[in-house]
């Protein structure tokens, strides 16, 4: 179901408009989790975004990927100097809007479909409450806003008209983010050849990080698949975001089957500590069904070593995508 968003990008409109995508901090400057950085992780293909900027509502996108992480965009320069340097992304794509509009300017129709709690303009002055960065918002809100713009913003919040959506970018991107980890573990000169070549191999899963996997982890845990030809050495902390020590550890990692290996690599499936079987709620069900993940009843896949939990706990907490509505 079509899912709706406000998102203020006063300081990173001229970067994140053009660059067809939203950027988020994890946390906040004390360390914290926020409701703004973490609805980041429930949004989904195909849903509608408004951008608001200087007062107005200046773009309106729809939804190319889910929530995934990213470095902090080099192009915001000074902008968001405190923020971390590791983030969430999602990629959009935008259409500006050819007359923008004030909220402001319609407030006495806007109040009245603005929720009590979470709005992203003050019902009394219809001024943007800009202390967070992304809100969600109803489709009661999103009709009403849309009102007062174009009509094809209205058509497409009714699903008259949809925009031709781009091709998922994530893949891409984390690629080539992990394209410039790869060259600094190159060009350190304290690091021996040997080990050098030990780490990369194991970016992609190979080499002396799958043969040690291999011998604790003889098959995969969902498919029950053990033929190895058949089998992918992923990382549970993801090799980009791993020291090198933690990149050639094999408690950090499971042999999985293809397709539960991007499920668990995107953050659709995790596991507890217990070994419980844990899906996302913002992924797709009828296609997890179609791949043969249980969906309607309790699944477990055994138990882990301590190592194995504390990298599973960094799993969950960081990459599993949560639905917090």
């Amino acid at each position: 179901m079509t899912k709706y968003w406000w998102v203020n990008q006063k300081q990173t409109y001229r970067q994140e408009v053009p660059g067809g995508y939203m950027w988020s901090p994890k946390l906040n400057k004390a360390g914290s989790h926020i409701r703004a950085y973490d609805l980041m992780k429930v949004i989904a293909p195909g849903d509608i975004v408004f951008s608001f900027a200087d007062a107005k509502i200046k773009a309106v996108g729809m939804v190319n990927s889910n929530c995934y992480e990213f470095p902090k965009p080099t192009e915001f320069g000074a902008a968001g100097a405190n923020w971390s340097d590791v983030g969430w992304r999602v990629d959009v794509m935008y259409r500006e809007v050819f007359d923008p509009i004030r909220p402001k300017d319609h407030i006495n129709a806007l109040k009245s479909v603005l929720p009590e709690k979470y709005s992203p303009i003050q019902s009394a002055t219809g001024n943007g409450n800009q202390h967070s960065y992304l809100y969600s918002i109803t489709e009661e809100l999103a009709l009403a806003l849309a009102h007062f713009m174009e009509r094809s913003v209205l058509d497409l919040i009714r699903g008259n008209v949809v925009f031709d959506l781009m091709p998922d970018r994530s893949q891409e991107n984390i690629s080539k983010w992990e394209d410039r980890v790869e060259s600094v573990i190159k060009g350190s000169v304290d690091i021996e050849e040997t080990e050098k070549a030990a780490l990369i191999k194991a970016r992609r899963g190979q080499g002396q990080f799958r043969t040690e996997l291999f011998k604790i982890e003889r098959a995969c845990r969902v498919t029950q698949v053990g033929e190895s030809q058949h089998l992918i050495a992923s990382h549970t902390k993801p090799w980009r975001n791993c020291d090198n020590e933690e990149r050639l550890d094999p408690e950090n990692g499971f042999m999985l089957t293809p397709t539960v290996d991007h499920l668990f690599d995107k953050g659709f499936i995790s596991f507890e500590s217990n070994g419980d079987l844990v899906v996302s709620p913002v992924a797709h069900q009828k296609s997890l069904f179609k791949m043969g993940i249980a969906i309607s009843s309790q699944f477990n896949v055994g138990t882990f070593s301590e190592g194995q939990k504390k990298y599973l706990d960094w799993h969950r907490e960081e990459l599993l995508l949560k639905d917090l509505e």
